[in-house]
């Protein structure tokens, strides 16, 4: 009964850089790498709405281009993890846990907000759902880690990654294909095409058709895809310079995806997680969408005006198994369906290059809409429509909105030693406009209909110091104090006379410095950092300590520290090329104490306070380490391109990643599956080029680890298994 009511009523989940107009029309697929370890080429940041060398840049970042994006297997937001240092992704279908250093989201609740925002082409994406979007026709994806917010529109407490779609050009009609076909039945085809009109329009076309069969061993009553996926995705880019000074960039993107409702086990089991016992119907399937405008204007100053506006909207379903099981009677299932709308508008004034004193403003709002309609929440019932005992259902809709304004400037106080200064307010709310409807069985109709009319309002100031030093020409050091803010909301239902109460802001207080070097006549690039985190009001879903039947969002009183080292490193000589990246690090939970709801009940029920103090079932959680905050990782890679002849090139390559265990819960339990064991992923490619045709042979997690990639209430899912197959592309 009280399993079947938490689950239930943990619906209330779901209430409460600027583009480069001249990138190259070719694949990202295998054509000859630019150099951007060595010689003329650099690698480049543009999250700051102005383009910076890294080597200069007082941030810890990764930036990958669109043929490192290919080489190294990065399709999608998770293999982000396995070439990005201290970065996990956990992904659970509608949404995903992106943490970076531990912070990000950690509970898969559209109530909670993102500490890591996506963004593309400048816009700021759905929070935490909606994120399984393909990588195809991408310019570049950097990932920054640390709090953002002094730049761009979001506030970010972990970090943020800006991804670059592919733009438009004015030279030539151009584009690629791709087709790729792998074990699994795994079919790929993709392309885009670049139209020119004169010189001042450009047209860009580009889509990706992908499907393949499950990864899974589905045994029991099921229903349904177990897990079967089907892809399409599509976008059109326009680009306009009526004028040398002013550009105009519209993109509207498209994504359909069918996921077949990801099969998972039971997080007590220790077996196999590919293979499955499942005894409820599976489906799910994202459909969203999102247009993006893009105008910038250019006095003969220098300053630049640009706006960044956008629309996005998306619809989510899915129906799983709740527990994971095929023999627990009744059994427990979740279905959902809802529907989130975004708009957004951005504002940048930025200052020209030139001169010791630079500077950005820059202004922000937002408006995010979850809506829940009939029959869109969930009962804990195999048959839908079919409620067993208590269940509670959610009608209605959660609004958010977000404003800031927020700047940066810096002065070059002498020759190569520069402080910068950054500031953000903002203000946010959260609301519900809904109610909810118990339900119980054999009476038809709810029993109860209660309200969920509630606002929460945030107000954060936020900011950075930074002093960066230009040693020489090679060397560049760096150190900064940085804080962000991820915004609070609100708890429901408001059911059994009880008030929702609101709970407060994450904040994030980030000491850092770093050194980042030059050497062997430019042929390797280096990174190195430190960090020292002190979080604050970490949002946690725990159970209510005064109604121990419900769950609710709290925020740990105590200060959590985050703390550790990060290096990474580039090189190229001619042929022989490699990367290197890792990261060691600590965490300890501030002052914290909650109640373990997969212990069973002893009655009467011991009071139980966030503050403390312990008793035989509120347990103290002061000291362990924070969820999804590996101690090590590490990312490794090395290529070299042998010459054939004939312009004709043979390129064998190889990826290695490690990411050590992580905790999924704050209760750090072993028995109940709270530990997520070490990733261990090798990938290889071999290429063939000629001319503009390309022929890759790649496989990834060679070595066919089967492990668990997320923890999601008392389900596992795992990760992707060994993946192989022939890859076709063509530049014209």
């Amino acid at each position: 009964m009280m399993s079947k009511f938490l689950l239930s009523v943990s619906a209330v989940a779901l209430l409460g850089s600027a583009p480069a107009f001249a990138q190259a029309t070719t694949a990202p697929a295998d054509e000859a790498r630019a150099d951007t370890s060595g010689g003329e080429g650099e690698i480049v940041v543009t999250a700051e709405r102005r383009t910076t060398n890294l080597q200069r840049a007082s941030v810890a970042a990764t930036v990958l281009t669109a043929e490192d994006l290919v080489h190294k297997s990065v399709n999608n937001v998770e293999g982000l993890q396995f070439a990005t240092p201290s970065l996990t992704v956990n992904t659970t279908g509608q949404g995903n846990a992106f943490n970076i250093r531990g912070i990000g989201k950690t509970e898969q609740t559209s109530a909670i907000g993102v500490g890591v925002i996506t963004y593309r082409d400048g816009v700021a994406t759905l929070p935490g759902y909606f994120q399984s979007e393909p990588y195809y026709d991408i310019a570049s994806v950097e990932v920054l880690r640390g709090p953002q917010g002094t730049f761009a529109g979001g506030n970010a407490t972990g970090g943020a990654v800006f991804i670059t779609q592919q733009n438009p050009t004015f030279d030539r009609v151009g584009g690629y294909l791709l087709a790729q076909y792998g074990n699994y039945d795994h079919m790929k085809l993709q392309g885009a095409l670049n139209i020119p009109s004169g010189d001042t329009l450009a047209i860009r076309f580009a889509g990706n058709m992908e499907r393949r069969d499950t990864f899974y061993d589905v045994s029991g009553p099921w229903t349904g895809n177990p897990g079967n996926r089907r892809d399409y995705s599509g976008r059109i880019s326009i680009a306009w310079e009526p004028t040398p000074e002013l550009r105009i960039l519209l993109k509207g993107d498209y994504n359909n995806i069918e996921y077949g409702g990801l099969p998972a086990g039971n997080a007590l089991e220790t077996g196999d997680p590919l293979k499955i016992a499942n005894n409820a119907h599976l489906s799910g399937r994202d459909e969203f969408g999102r247009i993006v405008l893009n105008a910038q204007y250019k006095f003969a100053s220098g300053l630049t005006l640009r706006s960044i506006s956008g629309f996005q909207r998306g619809t989510t379903q899915i129906s799983y198994d709740a527990d994971g099981t095929a023999t627990i009677l009744p059994a427990l299932s979740f279905r959902d369906n809802i529907t989130e709308e975004i708009w957004s508008q951005e504002f940048n004034i930025i200052s020209p290059d030139t001169g010791p004193f630079t500077w950005m403003l820059g202004g922000y709002y937002q408006h995010d809409k979850i809506t829940i309609p009939e029959n869109g929440g969930y009962y804990s019932d195999a048959t839908p429509n079919t409620p067993t005992a208590l269940d509670i259902e959610i009608v209605g809709t959660n609004p958010k909105t977000a404003l800031a304004a927020f700047g940066q400037v810096g002065y070059e106080l002498t020759d190569g030693l520069q402080i910068t200064v950054g500031g953000r307010w903002s203000r946010s709310t959260s609301a519900n406009d809904a109610e909810a409807r118990a339900y119980f069985t054999g009476i038809p109709g709810p029993i109860l209909t209660l309200p969920q009319v509630d606002r929460t309002v945030n107000k954060k100031v936020n900011g950075k110091i930074a002093i960066n030093w230009t040693v020489n020409p090679d060397h560049f050091l760096y150190a900064f104090v940085a804080t962000g803010s991820k915004a609070g909301g609100l708890n429901g239902p408001n059911i059994l006379g009880r008030t929702p109460l609101a709970f407060d802001a994450e904040d994030v207080t980030d000491f850092e410095a770093g050194w980042k070097g030059t050497f062997a006549d430019g042929h390797i690039r280096t990174q190195i950092g430190g960090y020292y985190n002190i979080y604050k009001n970490f949002q946690v879903n725990i159970v209510d300590p005064r109604i121990t039947s419900i769950s609710s969002i709290y925020n740990v009183p105590g200060k959590t520290k985050l703390y550790g080292i990060e290096a990474s490193m580039q090189g190229s000589f001619d042929a022989f090329s490699f990367d290197f990246a890792t990261s060691v690090s600590d965490s300890k939970l501030g002052t914290f104490y909650a109640i373990d709801p997969r212990i069973p009940v002893v009655q009467p029920t011991p009071a139980c306070d966030v503050a403390g103090p312990a008793n035989g079932r509120c347990l103290e959680l002061t000291g362990n380490e924070q969820n999804y905050a590996p101690k090590f990782t590490l990312s490794a890679g090395a290529q070299y391109k042998i010459p054939l002849g004939s312009e004709a090139t043979l390129t064998p390559r190889v990826d290695f990643a490690h990411i050590a265990a992580t905790w999924a819960s704050l209760f750090q339990n072993r028995a109940l599956g709270d530990r997520l064991e070490d990733r261990n992923i090798l990938n290889a490619q071999l290429t063939l080029t000629t001319g503009d045709w390309s022929i890759a042979a790649y496989g990834t997690n060679l070595t066919n680890q089967h492990y668990v990639a997320a923890i999601n209430g008392a389900r596992r899912l795992a990760g992707a298994p060994r993946q192989y197959g022939l890859r076709v592309s063509r530049n014209f």
